[in-house]
C-alpha cells in the first residue's frame, strides 16, 4: 500500500476552505451580566457619552434606533465591541448578499403551511417591516423564520418586533455558546435562547476534479505545524475517494413562545464558514412535519417548545455524520501505521486526539441545551388542560436526545482510547526500527572493531622490530666510531622486544580471565610458566588414563 501524507488541520487563509471559528467568550454570552461586552480594566464599561442612534417615536419606521433604542445600555461602544455595529454599517459600504427570509407556519392542529421566502433588499426595506407588522392566519401556532444573510436592518427589525435582546445577535455573530430564558409576566410570554456549537462533516471544499487525470487533486494547505488549533477545520481522508473536512457548525435559535401565537428565529453565519445554511434547515423542518411521528406530536400537544425540540436533532445528525467519518479516518490510519512508519502520521494522531478532547466540551453543551428545554416550561402550557401530558411527552423526548447524546460520546471516548492506542503502536514501532537500527550499527562497529584488532596484532609484531632498526639505524658518533655491532644483534633485539611486548600484552589480558580479580600484576606475568605447568600436567594425566579398546 503507498504511503500518503494527509496533514489534518489547514491554514485559516486557504482558498475554498472556511475559516478557523472565533473562541468563545462566554462572559458575553448572558444577559444576566450588568455591563454587556465590557472589559474589565474599563474604567466606565457603559460609556453614557456614547449612546449611539437614538430612537424616534415620530419615526415611522421605528427599527433603526435598535438595540439602543430598547436597551439603552446597549451603547454605541458595546455595539462595536460585539460587532452588531458592523452589520448595521455593511449597507453602507459594498451592497451585501441580498438577504433571504423563509417561512414555515405550524396550525393549532399540528399541519405545516405551504413553505415561502421572501427577499429582503435596501429598495424594499419597508414593505417587509410591514409584512413582519401584518397579522398573521387565524389558527396559527407558531411560526418558524429562517434567516440566509442577515442584514443589519433585517436585524433591526426583527430585534423591534419581537423585542429580542441584543446578546441573542452578538452571541451568535461570535460562535459563543449560550442559553437563557427572559420571562415577560405582563403578558405571560417569554423568550429563550439557544446558541450551540455542534461538529458537521462536509465534502473537501479544496477537492477538485481533474480533466486530465483519473483521481481527484487534492490541495493540502500544511506540511506540519506545531500548533494544534482546536478552532480550524480538520482535514480527513479515508480512501483516494473520500476526502472529508470536519468542522464546528453554529445553531443559534430564539424563540418567542406567547400564548396567541410563537415564533422561532434562526440566524445563519455567511456562507465563507460553510455552515448549514437556512435553506437547509427549512427543509429539515418541513421533512419533520411530514415524519409520522414528530406530526403526532404536534398535533396532540400545543406546546410549541416541541418545534425548537425538533431543530436540536439537526445537530445530533451532524454529530454522527462527522464521528462516522473521523472512525473511518481512524481506521484508514491504522492500515497506514501498520505498514509504514512516518513521523507526520505521529503528528496527525496528536491533532485528532486533541480535537477529540476538544468536542468532549462541545457535546456537554449540546446535552445542556436539551436539558435547559426540558427544565424551561413554556408559560402557554400553565393553565392548558393537558398540560401534564405534554410535560411528559417533553420529558420523554428529551431523555431520548439526551440518550443519543451519551451515545455520542461513548462512540467518541472509544475513538479517543483506539487513538491511544494508534499512538503507542507508532512509537513501537519507531522503537522497533531504532533498534534495528542500532543492530545495525552495533554490528558494524563490531565489524570495525575485528579489523582494528587484526591491525593491533600486526602492530605489536612489527613495532619492537621497528623500534630497534631505529635506534641501530641512528647516526651518533658513539654509535657508529668502532662499532662492531652485525645484523644478528638487531635480530635478536628485535625478537627480545617482540616477546616482551607480547608477555606483557597478554598478561593485560589475562586479567579478566582470572576468576580472582584481586591477582596481582607480578603473578600474571608468569602466564608462561604457569600455561607451561598446566599443559604439561594435562599431558600427563592424559598419558595415565587407562584406554578401553572394543
Amino acid at each position: 500500500m503507498a504511503s500518503s501524507v494527509i496533514i489534518p488541520q489547514v491554514l485559516p487563509n486557504t482558498k475554498g476552505m472556511p475559516p478557523r471559528i472565533p473562541r468563545a467568550s462566554h462572559r458575553h454570552a448572558a444577559p444576566s451580566g450588568p455591563w454587556p461586552w465590557a472589559d474589565i480594566d474599563e474604567d466606565n464599561p457603559l460609556d453614557p457619552r456614547s449612546t449611539g442612534e437614538s430612537h424616534n417615536s415620530r419615526d415611522p419606521i421605528s427599527w433603526t434606533g435598535y438595540p439602543t433604542s430598547l436597551f439603552r445600555n446597549w451603547t454605541a461602544v458595546r455595539l462595536e465591541k460585539s460587532g452588531i455595529a458592523k452589520l448595521i454599517k455593511e449597507r453602507k459600504g459594498s451592497e451585501p448578499p441580498h438577504c433571504v427570509i423563509y417561512y414555515v407556519d405550524v396550525n393549532d392542529e399540528g399541519r405545516f403551511s405551504k413553505p415561502s421566502h421572501h427577499e429582503v433588499m435596501p429598495e424594499n426595506e419597508k414593505e417587509f417591516w410591514c409584512r413582519i407588522q401584518a397579522k398573521r392566519p387565524d389558527g396559527t401556532r407558531i411560526r418558524a423564520i429562517f434567516i440566509e444573510n442577515m442584514s443589519g436592518p433585517v436585524m433591526q427589525m426583527l430585534g423591534t418586533k419581537y423585542r429580542i435582546e441584543p446578546f441573542f445577535f452578538s452571541s451568535s455573530l461570535n460562535w459563543i455558546p449560550s442559553r437563557y430564558q427572559e420571562e415577560n409576566p405582563d403578558d405571560g410570554s417569554d423568550h429563550i435562547t439557544i446558541v450551540l456549537n455542534f461538529l458537521r462533516a462536509i465534502d473537501n471544499p479544496t477537492l477538485n476534479i481533474s480533466p486530465l487525470s483519473c483521481g481527484p487533486k487534492r490541495v493540502l494547505s500544511r506540511a506540519g505545524t506545531v500548533m494544534i488549533d482546536t478552532q480550524a477545520p480538520l482535514s480527513l481522508c479515508s480512501s483516494a475517494w473520500n476526502d472529508k473536512v470536519v468542522l464546528i457548525d453554529v445553531l443559534a435559535l430564539h424563540m418567542v413562545r406567547h400564548k396567541n401565537s410563537s415564533t422561532v428565529i434562526t440566524y445563519h453565519p455567511p456562507r465563507e464558514w460553510h455552515s448549514t445554511s437556512a435553506r437547509i434547515l427549512h427543509s429539515r423542518f418541513r421533512f419533520a412535519g411530514q415524519s409520522v411521528y414528530w406530526r403526532s406530536i404536534f398535533s396532540q400537544s400545543d406546546d410549541p417548545t416541541f418545534v425548537l425540540l425538533s431543530l436540536l436533532w439537526h445537530a445530533l445528525y451532524a454529530w454522527d455524520e462527522a464521528l462516522e467519518t473521523l472512525y473511518a479516518h481512524i481506521c484508514w490510519l491504522e492500515t497506514e501505521i501498520l505498514v509504514t512508519n512516518d513521523v507526520y502520521q505521529t503528528r496527525e494522531l496528536h491533532v485528532i486526539r486533541a480535537s477529540l478532547l476538544h468536542y468532549t466540551s462541545l457535546l456537554e453543551d449540546f446535552k445542556k441545551a436539551v436539558l435547559f428545554v426540558q427544565n424551561t416550561p413554556s408559560p402557554t402550557m400553565l393553565d392548558h388542560p393537558e398540560r401534564q401530558l405534554s410535560m411528559h411527552v417533553m420529558d420523554r423526548e428529551c431523555n431520548v436526545l439526551v440518550s443519543e447524546i451519551d451515545r455520542l460520546e461513548m462512540f467518541r471516548k472509544t475513538q479517543d482510547m483506539r487513538l491511544e492506542n494508534l499512538v503507542n503502536l507508532a512509537f513501537n514501532n519507531v522503537n522497533f526500527q531504532d533498534s534495528q537500527d542500532m543492530r545495525s550499527l552495533t554490528e558494524a562497529t563490531l565489524r570495525d572493531s575485528a579489523v582494528m584488532k587484526q591491525i593491533s596484532y600486526l602492530t605489536m609484531v612489527f613495532l619492537p622490530a621497528s623500534f630497534a632498526a631505529s635506534v641501530f639505524g641512528m647516526n651518533i658518533e658513539n654509535l657508529t666510531e668502532g662499532a662492531h655491532g652485525k645484523l644478528v644483534h638487531y635480530v635478536v633485539v628485535a625478537v627480545l622486544l617482540t616477546a616482551a611486548s607480547i608477555w606483557v600484552l597478554v598478561a593485560l589480558h589475562n586479567k579478566h580471565r582470572h576468576e580472582d580479580s584481586d591477582i596481582s600484576f607480578a603473578t600474571r606475568l608468569q602466564w608462561p610458566v604457569t600455561n607451561l605447568i598446566r599443559w604439561t600436567v594435562g599431558r600427563r594425566n592424559r598419558v595415565k588414563e587407562p584406554r578401553h579398546f572394543v
